[in-house]
């Protein structure tokens, strides 16, 4: 026998560190070429590490939330044959400790399938039950866990059929399949107290995400600006080109009509498309509108970026916006996909509120928050009529946008949205 020694991998980018962010195998597991070991933390993605060999963990070379430098001893496999450890290789022993679970978003560098190579017995999925101990936490993603607990079912009694049992939503089916959930799951008493605490490491992109709102919110001095808009008429074109388009050009949201007022408004307001930089003390206004659109997660808050939304037609910018979410969601969306916009839309879509004040994305200087829309009676020339109103809910940095420069901005954006005709004419 020998051992596989596996440091971090150079990610590329000019990175000299990540972080480790969470172990998917612990020592003594056995594992399978192309099986996921642990997810690590770069500055905008997660990326998966595969095992390039089958063998038996015998050390972990860091724990989760830990910084490791590109090129440090990762893991090492034991395995058939002389291995590649070298003397100088060598880790100094790891203990084995258990660590809360990270979120986890599927890899930006993608694993093969391991079907050609045979499972380890260990890994064998016998059925669709298994007993864990009681504080036993079984691996599986954020949307498995929150899909097993809409459907009552208690995860630690699924067998898992993925790499080192991972639950996976098939397991789940096959659960309700064999018609346990109601006889195994236990029942709780009503009104029955609980003192239970759960710890929750601040590791990998949460930590990234809390780093830069308080950042943004101690560097920026942050205003913000509420307007409500009518958005019948938008809406009804809206509709109108679904019908008629929809089927060969794919269906409209209100973003895309969103992303082409921003556009036209930036044309009279380009102090609103800028970055500052505030060490240098340097405004950078940018002719090009990259329109950050915010997205999320299973591991938080992601901003994927329109580029060169000035150059879009409605349906080019809605394709965009809708590959890059699915890719932000997945995991899948590159770091240039999540970074170099200059101006940034969010939404909570029907979550959105009535009015809510979005933080800053630095450098960036405006973002524009887009609320629920709902219908209410309007006074319309004089006739009490029902309209679809939302609000748009937008923040500025104050340090270079003016209140007034602010209002003007968002009244442009408005006057676009309620008279549409008017995003087209050039």
């Amino acid at each position: 026998m020998g051992t596989h020694v596996i440091k971090m991998p150079d990610i590329g980018e000019g990175i000299a560190e990540v972080e480790l962010s969470q172990w998917h195998v612990k020592v003594g597991d056995l594992v399978v070429e192309d099986q996921v070991l642990a997810d690590v933390m770069t500055d905008k993605a997660m990326v998966d590490i595969p095992s390039p060999v089958h063998g038996k963990v015998i050390a972990l070379g860091g724990q989760p939330g830990e910084v490791m430098a590109v090129g440090s001893i990762l893991i090492s496999i034991e395995v058939e044959g002389a291995g590649n450890l070298k003397e100088s290789d060598k880790p100094a022993p790891v203990a084995a400790k258990e660590t809360p679970v990270a979120p986890k978003v599927e890899a930006v560098v993608e694993s093969k399938p391991a079907a050609a190579a045979p499972r380890p017995a260990a890994a064998v999925c016998q059925g669709p039950m298994v007993a864990r101990e009681a504080d036993e936490r079984p691996l599986a993603s954020p949307a498995v866990r929150k899909h097993a607990l809409d459907l009552g079912i208690p995860l630690r009694l699924v067998r898992g059929s993925g790499p080192a049992g991972r639950v996976l939503h098939e397991d789940l089916d096959a659960y309700l399949a064999q018609g346990q959930s109601n006889a195994s799951a236990p029942v709780a008493a009503a009104y029955t107290q609980r003192n239970d605490e759960e710890q929750i490491q601040v590791i990998g992109m949460r930590r990234k995400i809390a780093q830069r709102m308080q950042d943004a919110t101690q560097r920026a001095a942050h205003f913000s600006y509420v307007e409500e808009i009518d958005v019948t008429a938008i809406e009804e074109l809206r509709a109108h080109l679904n019908e008629k388009h929809g089927a060969s050009r794919g269906k409209l949201t209100l973003l895309p009509f969103l992303v082409r007022a921003l556009v036209v408004a930036l044309r009279d307001f380009p102090q609103m498309n800028a970055r500052y930089d505030d060490e240098a003390q340097v405004i950078t206004r940018l002719g090009a509108v990259h329109v950050g659109v915010a997205t999320q997660s299973d591991v938080g808050l992601m901003v994927p970026v329109v580029r060169h939304a000035e150059a879009r037609s409605l349906w080019d910018s809605a394709a965009e916006i809708s590959r890059l979410a699915t890719a932000a969601r997945n995991g899948k969306a590159s770091r240039d996909e999540l970074s170099g916009s200059t101006i940034t839309l969010t939404s909570l879509g029907a979550l959105g509120g009535i009015v809510s004040t979005p933080v800053l994305n630095l450098p960036e200087v405006a973002i524009v928050g887009v609320n629920k829309i709902v219908e209410r009676p309007m006074v319309v020339k004089g006739q009490v009529v029902i309209r679809k109103m939302m609000n748009l809910s937008s923040s500025f940095d104050h340090r270079v946008v003016d209140g007034m420069d602010a209002a003007l901005f968002i009244q442009a954006i408005r006057g676009l949205l309620e008279q549409p005709a008017t995003l087209f004419v050039e």
